[in-house]
């Protein structure tokens, strides 16, 4: 985004208003509003048409009474000779979601009687952005009728690329829209089915999966579809059925990690077949990883969401930790409580970043130049990378089933991600989990014995459950840790540990001592912890343990509506980078830690208010904040709502308030400074 003074037009929105996508005008921000603006972004980033095409709020009359109403978007051919009803080619009205499609009033009657009045209008659509319907009218026998489509053509009005995508017609999801895809297939098996959510929920992951794979086989001509003709009858529907049937026993042979050999996909042929057509536009490989990432996070966190203190954290946060640890091509990451997977995939994007920023430059040729040899050499290096360097586990068997399901929709590595109580003594580790791990890390399964045999990997970050509800007091587990013995107060000198356990700990002060146990010397570690092992005054001796084990780098304070609306706990980055033996031996002996600066920084502003509402950037006024994006073409807009000015400017967005994003750069800097080499 360019943020630069010299550069950058600032348009100042008055309080409950947006800035419509289209013709830039005010519009009371609204639960419709947002379902308008959302189709907006579609038809011209995702279907190509032209803002020049597009008209909202458009007015037609009804009949012969001069009844007048308002479509919220008409789209007119590229060519029209003029933009009067009598030209209008597709319509599409948006409601809000609590208006049912059957609704008399304002359902899809309504859009039949619109597309009705227009004698050149083809295609409408309806939607409340949880269901939609795309009708086509086609002329039968001297009379009209309304056939139902999977989705309205493109700009270029290819019918065969709605019924059955190519590759190349595959499109890349923006925004909110995936996440809305998503939504809308979820509450359809919920709703068709009669399924409980958490099982609506898995049903559509196989299929997530299945539209995956599909996409991976690019030998292939694409096999996950269904025509339009196929999802309005029964015959159809089964042929639907068979077909993605296939895909899914090919799903079971490649993941059998994840699907037993009986699994099947057990939604009716009839749903099966208008989710697939929901998701078949997409590239769930091409759309971008902060855009799939949101997506799927938020719908596994709405079905999965645990009572063990899972907690998933913003993307904004993972992204600031992962920024902020910066893994580099070649280094083992681990997630020790992975949950969905958003740190191992927003660590394994920015590693494969660094890796095409390192061929460009060898290479001295942008990407988009890349010969088809230099693609299969930087693709092969990937797979590599995501097959052999990323790793995590995970209590809750859905969770993993959840995060390797993420990571194959971000370059297929979902290998190495097990279900395992990380807290559990290695010896009591399950034989095939120890296998599997020592195949991955190619050693030997029988030398996981115990918590000084497992420092295996270069980098660890996660953000572990924590909550005094869900304390460890299994002797065998708090026997591992020094944490988790009992501390006492050595006079002026500090803590001393004594031999006895405590009767209970937090899994969060136990989870500091795995991730460390887990790392090797000089590893590094972002986790996500309570301010109270920071704060709390009770809790000095584990302080005092980090210092001597570790060297703390940077904590980072995260404000309170950070992991809101769901928990208010305030929270902290803490960035720790593990001391060799040799280290811890030299300060023994000198009996004194030796001094170093550490980086601190709070994050008053998250992007996000208690209620879980985006806050956008304001100024001093009080009003929303709009910059100007890059590489966008300039867009002509006329009588801009209060300014009441004609002006030419590129194409505006809000600035979300986020300081987190801030935070890796100056990070970087300091460490410079200080001569931290990683």
């Amino acid at each position: 985004m360019n943020t630069n003074p010299a550069e950058t037009q600032v348009i100042s929105v008055p309080d409950g208003q947006i800035r419509d996508y289209v013709d830039g005008t005010f519009r009371k921000d609204t639960a419709e509003e947002y379902v308008r603006q959302t189709i907006e972004k579609r038809l011209i980033n995702e279907h190509k048409y032209k803002r020049e095409q597009i008209k909202i709020e458009f007015g037609l009359k009804l009949g012969s009474r001069r009844r007048r109403a308002r479509t919220d978007i008409v789209v007119f051919p590229e060519d029209s000779p003029e933009m009067t009803q009598d030209h209008v080619w597709l319509i599409v009205e948006c409601k809000k979601e609590s208006i049912s499609h059957k609704n008399k009033k304002e359902g899809v009657d309504q859009l039949k009687s619109y597309m009705s009045v227009c004698p050149n209008c083809e295609w409408g659509m309806w939607t409340n952005g949880k269901y939609k319907e795309v009708l086509r009218k086609v002329k039968v026998e001297e009379k009209y009728e309304f056939q139902e489509y999977n989705d309205i053509p493109a700009a270029d009005g290819s019918l065969e690329d709605v019924d059955r995508p190519k590759r190349n017609t595959l499109k890349k999801a923006y925004e909110d829209n995936l996440l809305m895809v998503f939504k809308t297939c979820h509450n359809h098996i919920y709703a068709t089915d009669g399924m409980q959510k958490q099982s609506a929920f898995f049903e559509l992951l196989k299929l997530i999966f299945c539209k995956t794979l599909d996409e991976q086989h690019v030998e292939s001509p694409l096999e996950f579809y269904a025509r339009s003709g196929e999802r309005a009858n029964q015959d159809g529907q089964l042929t639907v059925q068979k077909r993605i049937s296939t895909i899914f026993g090919k799903v079971k042979q490649e993941f059998p990690q994840i699907f037993e050999a009986n699994d099947e996909i057990k939604l009716k042929p009839r749903s099966l077949a208008w989710i697939v057509s929901e998701l078949q536009p997409y590239s769930l490989l091409e759309t971008h990883v902060d855009v799939k990432g949101k997506a799927y996070e938020e719908l596994v966190g709405a079905n999965l969401r645990g009572d063990r203190g899972e907690f998933f954290t913003p993307r904004n946060i993972m992204q600031m930790a992962v920024e902020m640890i910066n893994p580099k091509p070649g280094e083992k990451v681990c997630d020790t409580s992975c949950g969905t997977g958003g740190f191992l995939v927003t660590a394994m994007s920015y590693i494969i970043e660094q890796l095409k920023r390192e061929v460009t430059d060898d290479l001295e040729i942008n990407e988009l130049d890349w010969s088809d040899n230099h693609r299969r050499i930087v693709g092969d290096r990937i797979k590599q990378i995501v097959a052999s360097d990323f790793y995590g586990f995970d209590i809750n068997p859905d969770l993993v089933k959840a995060t390797k399901m993420n990571m194959v929709m971000n370059n297929d590595g979902s290998g190495n991600i097990y279900r395992n109580d990380s807290l559990l003594p290695p010896h009591e580790w399950a034989l095939e989990l120890k296998q599997e791990l020592a195949d991955a890390l190619q050693i030997q399964a029988d030398s996981i014995t115990n918590a000084d045999s497992i420092e295996f990997f270069d980098v660890v970050v996660t953000n572990p459950p924590f909550g005094s509800k869900i304390r460890i007091n299994d002797s065998h587990i708090l026997e591992q840790f020094d944490i988790g013995h009992k501390w006492r107060k050595n006079g002026e000198v500090g803590w001393k540990m004594s031999d006895s356990l405590q009767a209970s700990v937090p899994p969060e002060q136990l989870f500091i001592a795995r991730c460390l146990q887990f790392l090797k010397p000089s590893g590094r570690l972002a986790i996500v912890l309570p301010d109270s092992i920071l704060g709390n005054p009770g809790l000095g001796h584990i302080r005092q343990w980090l210092l001597e084990k570790t060297r703390i780098i940077a904590s980072v304070d995260l404000h309170a509506d950070t992991f809101q609306p769901r928990n208010g706990t305030q929270t902290s980055v803490l960035i720790l980078q593990k001391k060799t033996q040799e280290e811890i031996n030299e300060e023994r002996y000198a009996r004194q830690i030796t001094s170093y600066n550490i980086f601190m920084a709070m994050v008053e502003k998250v992007g996000h208010d208690r209620r879980g509402n985006t806050l956008f950037e304001r100024d001093k006024d009080g009003n929303e904040i709009w910059v100007s994006e890059e590489n966008v073409s300039p867009v002509n807009y006329e009588d801009m709502g209060e300014t009441n000015a004609s002006i030419q400017t590129k194409r505006k967005t809000r600035v979300i308030d986020d300081q987190s994003r801030d935070v890796p750069r100056i990070f970087v800097k300091w460490k410079k400074e200080e001569g931290i080499r990683w």
